[in-house]
């Protein structure tokens, strides 16, 4: 079962959330309903970035690393993976 670690944001430059599931589709659904406190509050709706892990301890590390990562760093990787930092939700496999 893949694992996968995101990355979702309010628009370029806003708040960003980074989490991770085994079921993207379903997760970004539950944040774009509301269901999540931080995005709710924030208003962090698009899916700006994401990667697939093949087991759960590689998804976790990964995550925990970009939480620690400078925000430019996030920036970065947003923007090299999705420059008009669009909404990437009909990429997921």
């Amino acid at each position: 079962m893949p694992h996968f670690v995101y990355i979702m944001a309010a628009r370029p430059g806003g708040a960003l959330y980074i989490g991770r599931s085994t079921n993207l589709r379903d997760r970004v659904a539950a944040h774009r309903a509301g269901l999540s406190v931080h995005t709710a509050r924030y208003g962090i709706h698009t899916l700006v970035w994401f990667e697939e892990h093949a087991d759960f301890e590689s998804s976790l590390r990964r995550e925990r690393r970009l939480k620690r990562w400078r925000r430019a760093w996030k920036d970065q990787l947003i923007t090299e993976f999705n420059p008009n930092w669009q909404d990437m939700i009909d990429a997921i496999p």
